[in-house]
């Protein structure tokens, strides 16, 4: 393994941690600046928007810039908007930071996606990507429980503190270990723009807002689902977050692995088993064992997705693969921001705390469908290539036989 994807890693390790640190520790900061629990929500709002805005805006800027330069740019920002956040006197003020942090994210992971890829063999690709966002993966399992027993015993602000320097150490990492990567000369803002145009590129950016949208749509509501409906205790629900990222952590891995042999079918099976994990959770929730065993689940089957998607985006987007994934990095963001609203609707509707998960269950359905369609789609591409080549090669045949 390159040791520049260590690098990567630990950037994608911070980052997640900067994503996911507010919702444990979403009770101090709204006590610390008096404002009430669904304000202080808005700064998990607030990333998630900036992801998905930031991704592309970031990226486009970029296309005349070294890829290395871009990934020390992103660090420099998550860093920026880490101390802010930590030093900041007013809410207005914490929320900026959390957007500055923001833009990091998308310009990150999609270019560090790319960076990935190429070190090493094509057929490792998928792989390459997983191991980055093992990062991220272990920021749930790690960085988010420690960072809010640090915060709550500290003070919410030293945690902020300490992902600034957590970033610190990846721009390090990064500016030792990173092969410098000159951006390609077709690089324009155009040439990124066109990949955009291909339906096989939005299908996949597509599945990505609906598949790990069907995730987020029962992982939000968590906390209230277990203490209300299953009967865990409000300490219990962190060790509940701990199990989901030891599921994604291993769901990563082995997306990672698959994908790099069997894209779609790996897609195909991770999303059918993850609409059935996900209906199957309105039942569970109300036995302690079977729910704790169902996150595990719902988070192996969730991030099981997310390397075959982005190698997906990746390989349809070939000539121009950079803002393509940055943009599939936020279309993730998306689907968790959708997935909310939605699972708060039925919420609100009066149909329960487990009612979130139909929704979920529903959006990996669609998922699933849009992946058929998609493989449908290219296998009729490549057989209408096939015969168009076959009538070319019957023509020069005659033309041949004319001549002699």
């Amino acid at each position: 393994m390159p040791l520049a994807l260590l690098a990567l890693t630990l950037g994608a390790f911070a980052i997640g941690t900067t994503e996911f640190i507010v919702v444990g520790l979403l009770p101090d900061i709204a006590a610390d600046y008096a404002v009430s629990i669904p304000t202080a929500g808005l700064l998990v709002t607030g990333y998630a928007l900036g992801v998905v805005a930031g991704a592309p805006v970031m990226t486009g800027l970029g296309t005349r810039v070294s890829r290395k330069r871009m990934l020390l740019g992103s660090l420099l920002l998550l860093i920026a908007g880490n101390l802010l956040s930590a030093l900041a006197p007013s809410f207005a003020l914490m929320l900026t930071g959390r957007i500055v942090a923001s833009l990091a994210h998308g310009a990150f992971f999609g270019i560090g996606a790319v960076v990935a890829g190429s070190l090493v063999a094509a057929e490792r690709k998928a792989g390459a990507i997983a191991i980055m966002f093992t990062g991220l993966t272990a920021a749930t399992v790690v960085g988010v429980p420690l960072g809010t027993l640090l915060g709550q015993q500290f003070g919410w602000r030293l945690t902020f503190a300490l992902v600034a320097v957590i970033g610190v150490i990846g721009m390090i990492g990064v500016a030792a270990l990173v092969p410098e990567q000159p951006a390609p000369r077709e690089a324009r803002l155009r040439t990124e723009f066109s990949a955009l145009a291909n339906p096989q590129v939005l299908l996949a950016m597509a599945m990505t807002v609906l598949g790990f949208g069907g995730v987020f749509a029962a992982i939000t509501y968590l906390a209230p689902m277990m203490t209300e409906v299953t009967g865990y205790s409000e300490s219990s629900v962190t060790w509940l977050l701990v199990l989901f990222g030891l599921g994604m952590f291993a769901g990563n891995l082995i997306g990672g692995r698959y994908a790099d042999r069997h894209l779609m079918p790996m897609l195909y099976v991770a999303l059918g088993l993850l609409a059935a994990v996900l209906a199957l959770f309105t039942v569970t929730a109300h036995s302690k064992p079977l729910a704790a065993i169902t996150v595990v689940l719902i988070g192996a089957l969730g991030f099981a997705t997310v390397p075959p998607l982005q190698k997906r985006v990746l390989d349809q987007a070939a000539g121009a693969p950079t803002l393509a994934s940055a943009i599939n990095i936020g279309a993730f963001n998306l689907g968790n921001a959708l997935a909310a609203w939605l699972g708060g609707l039925v919420i609100s509707a009066g149909l329960g705390y487990t009612a979130p998960n139909w929704v979920g269950a529903l959006l990996a359905v669609s998922a699933l469908g849009l992946a058929v369609l998609s493989a449908t789609l290219e296998r009729r591409e490549v057989s209408a290539k096939q015969e168009h080549s076959a009538q070319v090669t019957a023509v020069d045949d005659d033309v041949m036989a004319q001549v002699r």
